[in-house]
């Protein structure tokens, strides 16, 4: 109930429209798709996690956001999504984050930000505890505090506890962060109510701000925010 992977490839036109190829160890193994945008003087690699349907390919939003304030941007393939194969669930997608990670700093070096959006909030915030790469900063969109917690809300009746087999406890994964942190929140998320997002901010001890699209849901925020808000918090996690 927790993944709806994909399993379309782009074409190169496909590609070449939303100005992205593919990224990785070469086109057959590849592990997400990177930007192709010229940046005279790059500020960093922010590597995007997204949401559990679709597959990378769909997040190339991300790429026209945040291009044109200096960012070279990855969005990461999950197994199993896409034409990557691989077991589906937290370990498999941790563990393969984790060697995203390796060669995005082998290859660019620093700084590296981290995006996560809904399921890839719980990835972003898993990978920064176990990654030995250095994470400047984390943009969280319409995170959880825990996959238990929202699992709870939704089945009341069941002893969810028992059944769940990935744990994705973003409180827990922060702790030791570091780095600065926002956190974005849909006013009118159905999918993740508000207060997970609020009670995973509140937990954290960190550099932080958090950010409340008003009247947006969980699939809808990306209508109702413009470049000038991409930059607010761009420079929040850039800062030093």
């Amino acid at each position: 109930m927790l993944y709806y992977p994909n399993s379309h490839l782009p074409t190169q036109n496909e590609l070449a429209a939303h100005q992205i190829q593919f990224w990785g160890y070469g086109s057959s193994d590849y592990r997400g798709f990177i930007s192709t945008v010229a940046i005279s003087d790059v500020k960093g690699t922010i590597v995007v996690f997204h949401g559990n349907a679709g597959t990378a390919a769909d997040r190339a939003y991300y790429v026209n956001a945040l291009v044109s304030f200096g960012y070279r941007i990855i969005l990461a393939e999950y197994p199993g999504y896409g034409a990557r194969k691989g077991k589906l669930g937290e370990m498999p997608f941790v563990d393969d984050a984790k060697e995203t990670l390796r060669l995005a700093s082998e290859k660019y070096g620093k700084p590296i930000y981290l995006l996560g959006e809904s399921l890839g909030c719980g990835i972003a915030a898993a990978v920064t505890k176990e990654t030995p790469v250095q994470i400047k900063g984390i943009i969280l969109i319409t995170p959880w505090d825990t996959l238990l917690a929202v699992a709870k809300e939704k089945f009341p009746w069941l002893p969810v506890r028992l059944f769940l087999h990935d744990k994705y406890d973003s409180i827990q994964n922060l702790k030791t962060f570091q780095g600065r942190i926002a956190i974005i929140g849909a006013e009118r998320d159905k999918v993740i109510p508000i207060h997970h997002a609020q009670a995973l901010y509140a937990s954290l001890l960190v550099s932080k701000k958090m950010w409340v699209i008003k009247g947006a849901g969980h699939n809808d925020w990306l209508e109702m925010v413009d470049l000038s808000w991409w930059k607010e918090i761009a420079d929040f996690i850039s800062a030093e």
